[in-house]
């Protein structure tokens, strides 16, 4: 991986995987896959998410002066919408409920889609043109918090 975009893009599959994962033991009523797939996207979604927070988003915004009212304030806000539904599916795995657990990640799978594609085609690559040679640092910092499969 030679890119913030490619990096990260790498790790939306990954973890949109084991929620496909917990989505299918949800459905076949697995309480333990369940459990289990879904604890690891939650996981891997809060660790993502973190990075963006964190790291990538800071470092875009030092790049180009774009802070407030700039992309990354729209997709912190998208991030705390999604984990107000991420409280909604632990509360559901916590009481053994399957079926609750589909009703709080439909709505949050529609939410990430739209949200991963925005940073895909529009963040991603704009910090990667920011940073241009300065992006090594980043993305070493990035691969470490968010080694991929």
């Amino acid at each position: 991986m030679t890119s913030i975009n490619e990096h990260m893009t790498t790790d939306h599959r990954q973890v949109d995987a084991l929620y496909e994962a917990a989505e299918r033991a949800a459905r076949a009523g697995e309480l333990t896959a369940l459990t289990r797939s879904a604890e690891e996207f939650l996981r891997r979604i809060a660790a993502h998410i973190a990075v963006e927070d964190d790291l990538l988003f800071p470092a875009f915004e030092e790049h180009t002066g774009m802070g407030e009212g700039g992309p990354t304030a729209t997709m912190r806000l998208e991030h705390r919408d999604l984990e107000a539904l991420f409280q909604q599916m632990r509360a559901a795995l916590s009481s053994q409920d399957a079926a609750g657990y589909l009703r709080a990640s439909a709505p949050m799978m529609d939410l990430l889609v739209q949200h991963n594609q925005k940073e895909e085609q529009m963040m991603y690559p704009m910090l990667d043109e920011a940073l241009g040679g300065d992006v090594g640092p980043l993305l070493s910092a990035v691969r470490a918090a968010l080694p991929l499969a």
